[in-house]
């Protein structure tokens, strides 16, 4: 049995291969341990939300022959980075409405902003829904919170975050916030007609129900 034995040159390229291969690896290596180190030392803190109006402009709702809501709102959202040293991008957010957990409104696209360190944007989009299809026991937990005097929507913002640290970018985060809203019925008890003949801006009024919760 004979034995082969690498000439000189094909030593030499697999010798260079293994040191390129081995240099390449520690690089990378020493990328990935110098991101750690700054995003531990940065710890970035997912950005705050407000929900500080919203207007009814229409909130109309048919049960005969079939259940539907047509909706017209603005909500003031403001948004808020906590963060003294890194920054946000945020990009494709969408805002919509839901009550009881479906959604009531189409999705208005936000704006695409960058906000600095511990800067605040605001945005106030129109969420609309035209004959919105409502599930029988929606429409009948929605007649019973008017005659109760209350009606609890939810506002959400949907969409993709990037943090900035320096000349850093991370990759995309899914961004999901939720902003409850309290309407009460102007005049105290309601009823579903009334709602049906109009609901507009005056025969509700916001409260704020909670904070915004943010999830990323």
């Amino acid at each position: 049995m004979s034995i082969k034995h690498c000439d000189k040159h094909d030593c030499e390229r697999r010798r260079l291969y293994r040191q390129f291969c081995a240099a390449l690896v520690a690089v990378i290596l020493l990328i990935l341990l110098i991101v750690l180190i700054v995003w531990l030392v940065l710890r970035p803190t997912r950005p705050r939300f407000y929900l500080n109006g919203l207007t009814v402009a229409c909130l109309n709702a048919t049960s005969s022959p079939a259940s539907y809501l047509t909706v017209t709102l603005q909500a003031t959202i403001a948004a808020r980075n906590p963060n003294s040293r890194v920054g946000i991008y945020f990009d494709r957010t969408d805002a919509y409405a839901e009550y009881k957990g479906q959604q009531v409104t189409v999705p208005t696209a936000l704006p695409v902003v960058y906000q600095g360190h511990l800067d605040v944007s605001v945005w106030s989009p129109f969420l609309v829904g035209s004959n919105v299809p409502l599930a029988p026991y929606l429409a009948v937990a929605l007649a019973q919170d008017e005659t109760a005097g209350y009606v609890l929507l939810t506002v959400r913002v949907d969409g993709w975050i990037r943090w900035k640290a320096g000349a850093f970018i991370t990759g995309h985060y899914h961004l999901r916030v939720r902003c409850p809203a309290l309407l009460t019925v102007n005049g105290g008890q309601g009823s579903y007609g009334s709602i049906a003949g109009g609901g507009g801006n005056g025969y509700f009024n916001f409260q704020r129900a909670a904070p915004c919760v943010v999830d990323v």
